[in-house]
């Protein structure tokens, strides 16, 4: 089960939203679940998914790939992969504090790169467009 959150993933260095509607999976559950037989219908571009605290991810059971973004205590990008294909183990960073998993093809639609600050805001929603 998925804790669900309206709020967005804003990429500040590249002034462009990365989620304008973000859930979280903050519990031991939610963060092992996290997107399993989820359809891709379900997870369209502007939906993503923040797993706090996670030091890396896993695609086992779904059935698209997901572009992830590992993010330090700031919310700094120290680890990039995109278009991780489902039945796989992502690299384990202990630098890293959460991470954020988002559509395929999200990452090179927006530019996000290593070293970008990402703002994560919950209790709020933003309109794909609106900067």
């Amino acid at each position: 089960m998925v804790t669900i959150s309206t709020g967005y993933a804003f990429n500040r260095t590249r002034n462009t939203y990365l989620a304008t509607h973000l859930s979280v999976a903050n519990t031991h559950w939610s963060r092992f679940c996290g997107l399993m037989g989820k359809d891709t219908a379900r997870f369209p571009a502007g939906e993503g998914l923040w797993i706090v605290p996670s030091h890396g991810v896993h695609t086992f059971a779904m059935k698209f790939p997901i572009d992830v973004i590992y993010l330090d205590a700031n919310k700094m990008i120290v680890h990039l992969e995109q278009a991780l294909k489902p039945w796989r183990v992502a690299p384990v960073s202990l630098r890293t504090a959460s991470v954020l998993e988002l559509p395929a093809s999200t990452l090179q639609g927006s530019g996000t790169n290593l070293g970008d600050e990402i703002e994560i805001v919950l209790g709020e929603s933003r309109r794909a467009g609106t900067a």
